[in-house]
């Protein structure tokens, strides 16, 4: 019996070295990163200061993330560029306040059967947090005349706007595979579909790769063809050169970029660095648009990217105005004077909901006023 307990003592000494092992090596592992508390997913594993305190990451100089949180949060961060309708969104609801993303533009899967389900939960989203998230939709087949319904039926309902569309993908390793991508800009019935879009004010997001060659040519033409229609070309910094973007750019007015900062800052693959693009920004300062495309391909994921939105403001501290635009002005204005629907007002009216007379609801009004009456 003496013999037996002193080798139970001793396995638990021994289990005991072993955890604290493990937890020195991840503390090793992590240290100088200080993300926010534990979210639930996978920047749950990052430590925090503490108090809460800003610090600078001693392992690279930088701002930590915390302090970066502290100094711009205040700005009203939007993510353009969210798939977390696919699955995710509800893990980060409690993680966007703490580094105070203020809106998210929300949708799911792309171009595929599935999106249906995921517009779906985008819409069930902003129904219960429309300050906060505005519900994009990508479920339909543009090679069918239905698309078009579907379309019309969606902004009149009260999404705000289309994406992410597979316009064309020939690399990506999942848009490339999807069930209704099309083979370039001008394919299928997108022409009607940009046509629609202008009708409703309503942006579209596009995904297209390779950024170059036959995809950007018929992007060009539609560009030139519906210029009433405001294009975003999804993760354009993404395998792309500054250069290739101010030609775009210089020559379309109504082309926005989507800038997915994480990509250029903390993918391996990419050839730039974000001060690259800093010339760019400054050139466009109206039509580049931030976001974290959830983080796609980056180490933690999304609280990664939305770090790396916001060390692109830090690089611009100096220009505020610029700055302001960037975190939250540029969609905001894409979407802040879109005018309410006919649905969505007829909706109001059967609520008993009546405006007032001398005012023009828009569409992001007409929105709360349904969510908050539901």
């Amino acid at each position: 019996m003496l013999h037996s307990a002193k080798g139970r003592v001793l396995t638990v000494l021994a289990l005991l070295l072993i955890l604290t092992g493990i937890g020195l090596w991840l503390a090793e592992k992590t240290r100088g990163r200080n993300l926010p508390a534990d979210n639930g997913i996978s920047a749950s594993i990052h430590p925090t200061t503490g108090n809460g305190a800003a610090a600078v990451s001693p392992s690279t100089g930088k701002k930590s993330l915390s302090q970066l949180v502290e100094e711009y949060g205040s700005l009203g961060l939007t993510d353009v560029h969210n798939h977390g309708a696919s699955g995710s969104y509800e893990a980060m609801l409690g993680v966007w306040p703490r580094l105070k993303v203020s809106r998210v533009v929300l949708f799911g899967d792309v171009s595929e059967p599935s999106a249906v389900r995921t517009d779906a939960v985008a819409w069930e989203a902003y129904q219960a947090h429309p300050e906060q998230i505005i519900p994009f939709f990508s479920g339909f087949d543009l090679h069918s005349p239905d698309s078009l319904n579907t379309v019309r039926d969606n902004l009149e309902k009260g999404y705000m706007g289309l994406g992410e569309i597979a316009a064309a993908s020939t690399y990506s390793p999942v848009v490339s595979k999807v069930l209704w991508k099309a083979d370039h800009p001008m394919d299928g019935y997108l022409p009607q579909i940009y046509a629609l879009c202008a009708e409703y004010r309503a942006p579209i997001l596009l995904h297209i790769d390779p950024t170059s060659g036959r995809p950007v040519e018929k992007l060009e033409e539609a560009l030139r063809l519906y210029p009433d229609t405001a294009f975003i070309f999804g993760h354009i910094n993404a395998y792309n050169s500054p250069e290739a973007i101010e030609s775009l750019m210089e020559k379309h007015t109504n082309l926005y970029a989507d800038f997915f900062a994480g990509f250029t800052a903390f993918n391996p693959e990419s050839s730039n660095k974000l001060e690259d693009f800093l010339p760019l920004i400054r050139k466009f300062p109206d039509r580049v648009l931030l976001s974290t495309d959830s983080g796609y391909g980056l180490p933690y994921g999304e609280t990664t990217a939305i770090e790396a939105m916001y060390r692109v403001l830090d690089l611009l501290k100096d220009e505020p105005q610029l700055v302001q635009k960037l975190a939250h002005d540029n969609f905001d204005a894409l979407i802040r004077q879109v005018p309410a629907t006919k649905k969505q007002l007829k909706d109001l009216e059967t609520k008993g909901i009546r405006p007032a007379a001398d005012k023009a609801l828009t569409k992001l009004e007409a929105g709360k006023l349904l969510a908050d009456n539901k």
